[in-house]
């Protein structure tokens, strides 16, 4: 067997003096003061990560996690010089539609878990058995169980080249994909890289901004006229997203000068939990006694996988690879895509400028809930919008 063809990966038992070590690390936090606000404002709050701690040291159990992850098909397989980990789960109907589904920062194949069975087995949650999909679902370079890269170039589109020999190497001639965060850029590069295969794709975080739009809101400038009562909203949100993710623009400058995130697994859920405010409050509710779409363990699944996989620094060198690239505009993509706006995520795209930026939009649904983690906080609506949104090119 060669590198470049598929091989089985194990999901092997984390040593316990591993997650012996975990803890004691935890214990052993040194805590700033309280913060001088009464919100979020400076980030996740002190009495959100010492709750955060407390369950994280004394309740959470990976082993859970672990058992989950292991009762899948794992295969891992070399492209462009690297080794890519992938979850690969077929339907039991053969005539499924393969679909490959792309996380995001700081996400992790643990995002996707709680959609396998929903798109994989539609018939056990009250959809046809026409509805059904292959999944294929990568680790991103620098990810997870995926390889870490050595030099410079993963930017999303290599990711993008690196997800079509995937697909073509797993025998698919006929699929779609799926994204949100930089799975939803990473799609639309995809699309403009020309693969026939590639036959639609649908996004919760379209990339619809009009170029003016996006200029205006970087500089924090008044709404363009001429905007509808719907546009102006979007761009407002467009103004304060900018104001409010300074993460990843650090991640994007310096991500090799986080190691005390990367020592510290309080630090790296902290680093985790601000992607940018409104994610904050959805995460942060899970520790602060408030019911919501994501639990303790939900959280704490994906910050222990960065953590015992020391990723945080890997990971974020996406940022430094692709974020200055990063096109959150049109971008003349012709194929099929479907659109579902999630409110509570950090871009609201109404539908005038879908379909400006997606000419062959086949679907377009604004949700009544969930935000920018819409597969981990909502996995049964996105699993809704992403049968009906690509059904037609079944």
């Amino acid at each position: 067997m060669t590198d470049l063809e598929v091989r089985p990966f194990r999901i092997d038992d984390v040593p316990e003096e591993d997650l012996v070590d975990l803890r004691r690390r935890i214990a052993a936090t040194r805590w700033p003061e309280k913060e001088t606000v009464e919100d979020q404002s400076q980030g996740p709050r002190l009495a959100t990560m010492q709750a955060l701690a407390r369950y994280w040291e004394t309740e959470y159990d990976w082993r859970k996690c672990e058992e989950k992850l292991k009762a899948l098909p794992h295969f891992i397989t070399e492209i462009d010089g690297l080794d890519i980990h992938f979850i690969h789960v077929r339907s039991e109907d053969e005539d499924a539609l393969p679909l490959i589904v792309t996380h995001g920062w700081p996400g992790s194949v643990i995002e996707q878990l709680k959609i396998i069975d929903p798109l994989t087995n539609p018939t056990a949650h009250g959809a046809s058995a026409s509805d059904a999909f292959h999944l294929v679902i990568p680790s991103m370079p620098g990810y997870g169980f995926s390889g870490k890269p050595t030099s410079p170039g993963w930017d999303q589109a290599r990711i993008a080249r690196a997800w079509a020999v995937l697909m073509k190497r797993l025998g698919y001639t006929r699929y779609v994909a799926q994204g949100g965060d930089w799975g939803a850029i990473i799609n639309d590069v995809m699309a403009t890289q020309g693969y026939p295969e590639l036959i639609g794709f649908h996004t919760n975080l379209p990339n619809a901004i009009p170029p003016e739009i996006n200029k205006a809101a970087a500089a924090g400038s008044p709404p363009p006229s001429g905007l509808s009562a719907e546009e102006k909203r979007a761009y407002e949100t467009i103004v304060v997203l900018y104001k409010t993710i300074p993460t990843q623009f650090f991640m994007a400058s310096h991500p090799q000068t986080m190691y005390g995130v990367a020592d510290s697994p309080v630090g790296v859920a902290a680093w985790m939990l601000d992607h940018d405010p409104v994610s904050l409050q959805l995460i942060a509710r899970a520790f602060d006694g408030e019911p919501t779409g994501l639990t303790r363990d939900d959280v704490l699944d994906n910050a222990t996988l960065f953590w015992l996989t020391n990723t945080t620094i890997s990971a974020a060198r996406l940022y430094r690879e692709g974020f200055a690239k990063a096109d959150f505009g049109p971008k003349n993509i012709s194929i099929p895509v479907a659109v579902s706006v999630f409110p509570d995520e950090q871009i609201q795209a109404p539908r005038s400028w879908a379909e400006q930026a997606y000419p062959n939009l086949i679907h377009y649904n604004k949700l009544d809930k969930g935000g920018h983690f819409a597969a981990w906080e909502q996995p049964q609506l996105l699993s809704e919008e992403v049968r009906t949104g690509l059904r037609s090119l079944r």
